[in-house]
């Protein structure tokens, strides 16, 4: 694997094909465990152990799998994987695991993981599969620290709530300080997809205007594409 495809596949991973902003794939835990920075980045972490081991082991027994039964067997190779991460957080991490509950091995019926097996792992080397999946699955943890840092900060004035699971001693930043009343609406299920929407809503329009400059020239400032498009 060269540094052109490298670059390529962490691109694509991270902006371009990103899973949750493009894709919309995996919406069920991504809103549902998307209430702290915490909670949302460990299950985008236990998601991108998942989709690399997953995505490895598939490429690496490709040429052994029959088509006709591919499915069954990716879904087998999921769910060892994902029980093995499930035992690890169980083991290491009691606390949050206990937070992370039910989706954690949920992983298994996540549609990004087995969309990336499916499209990319059973056609590649292994190396590139296990980068794609990386990539894929850092994409997936961007999204979610960023909609959960949001909900956080919106929902109770703090980030990094829950910390102490993770790292003994360790407490929540009190960014908007102690007494804030805190905005209940943006830690429930509606805060997550409004909060998802207005996500998707700005990366669209920072895609549109690099595809607006892209088409325009290089050199073209945010001035002239106003005028230009005044002019249209």
């Amino acid at each position: 694997m060269n540094l052109e495809r490298f670059r390529e596949s962490a691109w694509n991973g991270l902006w371009r094909q990103n899973t949750g902003l493009v894709q919309l794939l995996g919406l069920c835990p991504i809103l549902a465990i998307s209430t702290s920075v915490v909670n949302a980045t460990s299950l985008g972490l236990a998601t991108v152990l998942v989709m690399a081991m997953s995505n490895l082991a598939v490429a690496s027994l490709r040429n052994l799998i029959p088509y006709e039964i591919r499915i069954p067997v990716f879904i087998l190779i999921i769910a060892s994987l994902t029980t093995m991460v499930d035992l690890a957080f169980n083991a290491y991490f009691h606390d949050l695991y206990l937070v992370l509950g039910i989706f954690i091995p949920l992983i298994v019926t996540n549609c990004i993981v087995l969309a990336r097996v499916e499209a990319f792992a059973a056609k590649n080397d292994p190396l590139s599969s296990t980068v794609d999946g990386v990539m894929m699955g850092l994409g997936l943890v961007c999204l979610l620290a960023v909609l959960g840092g949001l909900r956080e900060l919106a929902g109770n004035g703090t980030l990094f709530a829950g910390i102490e699971m993770i790292v003994p001693g360790a407490s929540a930043i009190a960014v908007l300080g102690k007494d804030y009343p805190g905005f209940l609406i943006a830690i429930l299920p509606p805060g997550a997809f409004f909060t998802l929407g207005c996500l998707i809503a700005l990366s669209n329009w920072i895609r549109s205007r690099a595809a607006q400059r892209k088409a325009a020239g290089p050199g073209t400032d945010d001035r002239s594409l106003a005028t230009a498009k005044a002019a249209s």
